[in-house]
């Protein structure tokens, strides 16, 4: 451990990071807090901190805490999937452009993966964690990351290469409805949307921003089902896979055995999952942001941040070009590919935002779906590219 830094005692660093956490959650009252999100927060302070050499680069407390932090996130997030929902409420519309968006993220994902792969260190890797980020948001490209033992340094490349991307896109689909309705050439070039009508229904709708409630004994049941899951996962994935793929593995399992147990009605109507799940990644993302030596980082992130561009830009205009084919409403193309890029919240935020009072549900339900499709996806195609450029 490094001895010239103002804290290295593992109190004192445990200290650091949750008062991070905290600090990133409350600074999202302010609009350019907002716009970067959370996630992009904790990062950045944990680089200002680490450069500083206000705390370390790397410590066994960073290990040992963000072990655990990344497959107990993505359990506890999958534990109010409800498969039984989505029956009733997808359909044609959302099926088919949840579909094209996640398809098309994969094929673009690995035909630039192959591409690029050589060019940028752990390239393969990194392609399987732009498929997870664009296909339910930030904590997918994480959990992939850790599933296919990526370095610190690599996911926070990764990271910064998504916001800078990844945000001027979100910023131009938040934009999309209002630009949509007062453009008479786009509504003729896209004539397929919902009425009036059925975008306001009956009106008996959940306020999307409103107060949460839960309780202890949910928070205890989420962690010790999380917990749980991750010991029978991990367990199970040393027993049957071997070295080179058992973390990609423990990370399938966690998601296969979460996705089961949210089945069960108890654990489903369990409150605050998404929330706890969020704060438990955000602890792991501030021993990303310490790992990242400035010199170092701006110099590796070029081809990175191209790769990232060519993805979310080709996979956008595929997606348009499928769904279009397709006659797709605009409003479900547009959340499809907010769910996918982001998060179902902010698919929601986007559709309360708009006055698509019907389509708040069916952003979010877009959102769970892209998650949990996700990890699956994204260890796929990174294991099809290390199989092609022979890595």
């Amino acid at each position: 451990m490094e001895s010239t830094t103002l804290f290295s005692s593992e109190g004192a660093l445990l200290l650091v990071m949750f008062l991070m956490v905290a600090a990133g959650f409350w600074l999202q009252r302010f609009k350019v807090f907002k716009v970067l999100g959370p996630a992009l927060t904790v990062i950045v302070t944990g680089i200002v901190l680490s450069n500083l050499k206000i705390v370390p680069v790397s410590s066994p407390t960073y290990d040992a805490l963000s072990g655990y932090c990344v497959p107990l996130s993505v359990s506890i997030c999958l534990l109010s999937l409800d498969l039984r929902q989505m029956k009733k409420l997808l359909n044609r519309n959302s099926i088919i452009a949840l579909v094209s968006a996640a398809a098309s993220v994969c094929l673009m994902a690995f035909l630039f993966g192959v591409l690029f792969a050589s060019k940028i260190d752990e390239g393969w890797k990194i392609a399987g964690m732009f498929v997870g980020t664009y296909t339910g948001g930030s904590s997918n490209l994480t959990a992939i990351a850790v599933g296919l033992d990526a370095s610190r340094g690599t996911i926070a490349a990764a990271n910064a290469a998504d916001y800078v991307i990844g945000i001027p896109s979100l910023i131009l689909m938040f934009a999309a409805p209002a630009i949509y309705k007062n453009s008479k050439r786009l509504r003729k070039l896209w004539p397929y949307e919902m009425t009036e009508a059925e975008l306001q229904g009956d009106g008996d709708h959940e306020e999307l921003m409103a107060s949460k409630e839960w309780s202890i004994q949910e928070i205890a049941w989420l962690l010790a089902i999380g917990f749980g899951t991750v010991w029978a996962a991990t367990t199970i994935a040393g027993m049957v896979f071997g070295p080179g793929f058992r973390s990609a593995g423990r990370i399938i399992l966690i998601t296969t055995f979460s996705i089961i147990i949210a089945q069960i009605p108890a654990v489903r109507k369990l409150r605050g999952n998404f929330d706890l799940g969020l704060f438990v990644a955000l602890l792991f993302l501030t021993t990303i942001g310490f790992a990242v030596d400035l010199k170092q980082f701006f110099g590796s992130t070029f081809y990175i941040t191209l790769f990232c561009f060519c993805v979310i830009v080709s996979c956008i205009v595929l997606h348009l070009l499928v769904t279009r084919l397709l006659k797709v409403k605009f409003e479900y193309v547009l959340l499809s590919a907010v769910a996918c890029i982001s998060d179902g919240p902010t698919a929601a935020l986007i559709a309360s935002s708009a006055q698509w009072k019907t389509m708040i549900t069916t952003g979010l339900l877009m959102g769970v779906l892209a998650g949990a499709m996700g990890n699956y996806l994204g260890i796929a195609v990174a294991y099809a590219i290390r199989g092609i450029i022979g890595v």
